[in-house]
């Protein structure tokens, strides 16, 4: 693939893109929405047939893209030179698109991942690379036509059929202005060590254990149902799903044999049917990895709740295993149908256990009391803090990591600035 041809195309897009309106852009976001919604069955089928996700939650991502695309076709323009009031006539914050931003995507959200990433960064007046996961390249091609069907301008993103190795010569390029990649912990690593070597901005969404805490206080009845589907939807590949349950030590006996028995209910089943909540997950080498990473909890004194049972290739019964402070898989992330149970004595011990890795996308809380809320929300180490509720991200809503989980925004209107240059006029006229 001649990647040279490819950025010059987004390169003269770009130069015109720029100029383009705020609303306009923001009338071609409806259209990309409606054509996205109009086929969501298709390209639902799609994401299936790729990275086996169930029916059901392939639907549910096109129709969550379509509302995040929605949300930002009616947003504010976050983009309008800022007065600020000095001693001079013209004092401005003006935000100015960068170019040419390349999306490196992961597999298991094949449309949404891209779009939250490739949707305000458009809007803002940049143009799109993106190099999807290797088994999501028919997805890639699917989203690059339905900006092509919307009425984009043609090279306003490119999917690139290409591997790891072709980031390097992408991002040493000069009209490359920026990346955005979700990932693993090490591949975000290595493409900011080429983004910061290249002086390009870069952000990360990397890897999560979010702890999903649940107090003495809690409705117990309410937070045991809910907590399996914080676990195990998309087969519990998610980044910022609940991977470790964190329960106070008054509650354990209630909470636990609800939240087995639900967590049991979920067993694999064919992804090609409504019904079905738990499927095999993406690879068979990411199983093997998860059945390792099973076997060395065990090893480390971790006891089994309810035993993982690999059952094919790629498919598991899922798994709950009750861990201890020190065991080393707290310092991993579980990718896949197992979760981590810990039992605390307060909250201090409870807040200690859920900082004590080195993630911190999204922690959950469940309690009745405002004030333990408030200890919680200001103290946990993480993006996003949810009160009784399960962890999931919002369009309306900024998306970020802290510690190894990553920087930077997205969805909001503050991911619209992200890829920006932000410019300060000054001066007298």
């Amino acid at each position: 693939m001649n990647l040279s041809n490819h950025i010059n195309s987004a390169q003269k897009t770009f130069l015109e893109w720029k100029k383009v309106p705020f609303t306009e852009r923001q009338t071609l976001l409806l259209k990309l929405a409606d054509v996205l919604e109009k086929d969501k069955e298709k390209f639902a089928k799609l994401i299936t047939t790729e990275m086996h996700k169930p029916i059901s939650q392939s639907i549910a991502e096109i129709e969550k893209s379509a509302g995040m695309i929605r949300y930002y076709a009616k947003a504010e323009n976050v983009l309008k030179p800022e007065k600020i009031k000095t001693e001079f006539d013209v004092s401005e914050v003006h935000y100015d698109a960068l170019g040419i931003i390349l999306g490196v995507m992961p597999w298991n959200f094949p449309f949404w991942q891209v779009l939250r990433f490739a949707v305000p960064a458009i809007l803002a007046g940049n143009v799109i690379l993106l190099k999807h996961a290797s088994i999501c390249f028919e997805s890639g091609d699917a989203v690059q036509k339905v900006f092509k069907d919307a009425g984009f301008p043609e090279y306003i993103f490119q999917n690139l059929r290409i591997g790891h190795e072709e980031i390097k010569e992408i991002l040493e390029n000069p009209y490359v202005r920026g990346v955005s990649l979700t990932g693993s912990e090490k591949a975000g690593a290595n493409v900011a060590a080429l983004a910061g070597k290249n002086i390009k901005k870069s952000v990360l969404e990397l890897g999560g254990s979010d702890a999903y805490i649940v107090l003495d206080d809690a409705d117990v009845e309410k937070a045991a149902t809910e907590a399996p589907s914080g676990k195990l939807q998309n087969t519990g590949q998610v980044c910022n799903a609940a991977k470790r349950f964190i329960v106070h030590q008054k509650v354990e006996k209630d909470f636990v044999p609800k939240f087995v028995a639900e967590f049991n209910s979920y067993q694999p089943a064919d992804p090609f049917k409504m019904e079905t909540k738990l499927s095999k997950m993406a690879r068979p080498d990411l199983a093997d990895e998860l059945e390792s990473q099973y076997k060395k909890a065990l090893r480390n004194g971790a006891e089994v709740v309810l035993a993982l049972e690999r059952i094919s290739e790629s498919e598991f019964r899922p798994g709950i295993i009750l861990v201890k402070e020190g065991n080393p898989i707290l310092q991993e992330e579980l990718f896949g149908p197992l979760a981590m149970l810990m039992v605390g004595k307060d909250d201090e011990e409870i807040l200690k256990l859920a900082n004590d890795i080195p993630f911190g996308l999204g922690n959950s809380v469940w309690t009745k009391d405002k004030k333990r809320a408030q200890f919680f929300i200001e103290n946990l180490e993480s993006g996003t803090v949810s009160i009784n509720k399960s962890t999931s991200s919002d369009a309306r809503l900024p998306f970020g990591g802290a510690k190894s989980s990553g920087y930077g925004v997205e969805l909001s209107l503050h991911a619209i600035k992200e890829f920006t240059q932000i410019k300060t006029v000054v001066g007298n006229i």
